[in-house]
């Protein structure tokens, strides 16, 4: 069981994900804008950290900015969830500090998948 936070301001989206996460046995918080998702950053360790690209107050890429700057987080992955698939869109992102990117819409079978892999350690 991983312990993941999901960075997500829509919230049916939101509710779906952590959903089937849940289903699947890990551990999800929610964070519905980048400054409660850095929040939680701080006060928590994550296995991994899911985040939109575009919320409030701070987007995805600030985020991802802001936690590669902490000491002890720079070993978290990241995924951007993001509806922003453009290259240049997913180069800032791998630029940034994420480990992954993966476009929007997804299906939740795919993001399970993809999740599984990156949290054995295999190429997601």
């Amino acid at each position: 069981m991983a312990k993941i936070l999901l960075a997500e301001d829509e919230e049916v989206l939101r509710m779906l994900v952590v959903d089937t996460l849940e289903d699947e046995g890990h551990d999800i918080d929610e964070a519905c804008d980048g400054e409660e998702a850095i929040e939680m950053i701080q006060q928590n360790d994550y296995d991994l950290i899911l985040l939109d690209y575009m919320m409030p107050i701070y987007t995805g890429l600030e985020v991802i900015q802001q936690v590669r700057n902490m000491p002890d987080k720079k070993h978290v992955k990241i995924m951007m969830l993001s509806a922003k698939s453009q290259q240049a869109d997913q180069q800032r992102v791998l630029e940034a500090g994420a480990d992954y990117f993966m476009a929007k819409p997804y299906s939740p079978l795919e993001l399970v998948q993809r999740i599984e892999a990156i949290l054995h350690g295999e190429d997601a």
